[in-house]
């Protein structure tokens, strides 16, 4: 009986030193990115754990107003850790589902300016923004156009509205109307020229061949990143832009 018992406790001691090497191995030799212990960096590209950290910035529905406050700050610093201006914002609340909390506006730094300037968003999204603008949109633009992105022209972020517009008070309300949702309607570059969704998205607009190609490059990235990507794959809601949030739940529109 000692005889087997010490056998169990060397075998448990055993188990223990591998699953300490192995995570040692991992922790020296895995991706940053993919490592979910490992700090959320805005500079790293898109891994298997940068979707679970961006997430632990949002805030629990039930959250109190000191950690409201709490959970902003230390998502401001993850933004200006990474060179991005940014400030809080009012919250919200209509006193109905319109409720906005945490809400921050992203003015300068490091990162691609959207227009219109001075958006209200919940401090995740604005983290998700800053994020696919460095590891998607960027790097896809020189792919597709040898040049940079000037600015992300956006048709929005907080509107008091249920999906769709619905006016049917068993309707789900938006993520726009929690300011947690981003609609791009497309892209200037640098030298003045535009990519958008309405025209370019058949591959057939100004931006000729490589339009199509890019703005599916920019849903692909998203999809990686945001909760909910809707495109013009999914209704005719979405033919004129690209619907990104942080939801609680996922979906990537992509064709059938």
């Amino acid at each position: 009986m000692k005889r087997d018992l010490a056998d169990f406790w060397n075998l448990m001691w055993e188990a223990g030193l591998a699953v300490c090497a192995l995570f040692a191995l991992l922790n020296a030799f895995a991706p940053h990115q993919d490592l979910p212990w490992k700090p959320l960096d805005l500079d790293r590209p898109i891994g298997q754990a940068t979707q679970g950290k961006v997430a632990d910035l949002d805030l629990p529905p039930t959250a109190a107003p000191e950690q409201i406050t709490a959970q902003t700050e230390a998502c401001m610093q993850v933004l200006r850790d990474a060179g991005v201006t940014v400030e809080r914002a009012a919250d919200r609340d209509d006193g109905g589902f319109c409720v906005v909390r945490g809400a921050v506006s992203i003015t300068g730094g490091a990162v691609t300016p959207l227009s219109p300037g001075g958006l209200v968003m919940q401090c995740p999204l604005a983290v998700r923004y800053v994020i696919w603008d460095r590891q998607v949109l960027q790097p896809a633009a020189q792919a597709s156009f040898g040049q940079d992105v000037a600015r992300v022209d956006s048709m929005g972020t907080y509107s008091c509205r249920r999906i769709y517009g619905q006016t049917d008070a068993s309707a789900r309300p938006s993520e726009h109307a929690k300011a947690n949702a981003l609609d791009v309607a497309g892209v200037t570059l640098a030298d003045g020229s535009k990519v958008t969704v309405l025209d370019d998205w058949s591959g057939q607009g100004p931006a000729g061949g490589e339009g199509a190609p890019f703005l599916a490059r920019l849903r692909d990235g998203a999809c990686r990143l945001f909760s909910t990507v809707l495109t013009p794959d999914y209704n005719a809601a979405h033919a004129d832009h690209l619907h990104l949030d942080g939801a609680s739940y996922s979906l990537c529109a992509r064709p059938r």
